[in-house]
């Protein structure tokens, strides 16, 4: 058997940070551009920019993307700190779910499946205890 699931960070009741506003973060840090990451995602540009908006408001007072405008050397969109936080973050989120399920991975039946939960259990409860 194979253990499948996906992660994402819900912050007051609202979808906050996923795989895809997670991928789009990294080509707008990539490309310093909200057209081009969009374009790659093959997404509009006002979805692209509605899911910056929502971020940033979510996280404010302290956005994941600043645009500034006007066409001159300082123009364009950067990722702020917060917002390399929240990539690294949600990276080893990532990391640490593959390792949780590849434990759960390949095992033959639902007894075998129940006692590696066990162990997994038995493990977390010991590191909340500490």
């Amino acid at each position: 058997m194979i253990i499948c699931s996906r992660v994402w960070i819900k912050k007051d009741s609202k979808s906050y940070l996923g795989a895809g506003r997670i991928e789009l973060l990294e080509r707008i840090d990539k490309s310093g551009s909200i057209a081009k990451a969009a374009k790659q995602m093959r997404m509009s540009y006002k979805a692209a920019w509605d899911s910056i908006d929502i971020m940033n408001k979510i996280s404010a007072p302290n956005p994941l993307v600043h645009s500034s405008a006007g066409g001159g050397k300082s123009s364009g969109t950067k990722i702020t700190n917060e917002g390399r936080k929240a990539i690294t973050v949600f990276e080893n989120l990532q990391t640490l779910k593959n390792e949780f399920f590849e434990y759960l991975n390949n095992t033959q039946d639902f007894d075998e499946l129940n006692k590696r939960i066990g162990i997994l259990q038995t493990a977390i409860r010991n590191l909340t205890e500490q």
